[in-house]
């Protein structure tokens, strides 16, 4: 599997979907077509998140981690890091502009 070195806060997180293409599959010999069928999805579906087109949705993480044998939890907080340090740089500026409060 490959290792991903540690990122610098200028690049975004891995997209799950590119872990799938580079890392799983290949290191268990499946094509798309196969391996869509094994999740009970479209090979469509897959070749989307795959290429980082769509995102993995809590469904699509059960049907990775019982194919994977890992909990649905890991594919969730890899989107959703991936997901924030997009929307994250998309609305900065607006962010700065909102004061943070404290209970008291």
């Amino acid at each position: 599997m490959t290792r991903y070195p540690k990122r610098h806060k200028r690049t975004p997180p891995t997209h799950p979907g590119q872990i799938l293409r580079d890392d799983v599959f290949p290191a268990l010999g499946l094509g798309v077509s196969e391996a869509a069928q094994e999740l009970g999805i479209s090979r469509q579906m897959l070749h989307k998140v795959l290429a980082g087109r769509a995102g993995v949705s809590p469904e699509m993480a059960l049907r990775i981690g019982k194919f994977c044998g890992n909990r649905p939890e890991v594919w969730l907080r890899l989107q959703q890091a991936h997901d924030l340090w997009h929307a994250e740089r998309s609305i900065g500026p607006e962010l700065k502009r909102i004061q943070t409060h404290k209970a008291a």
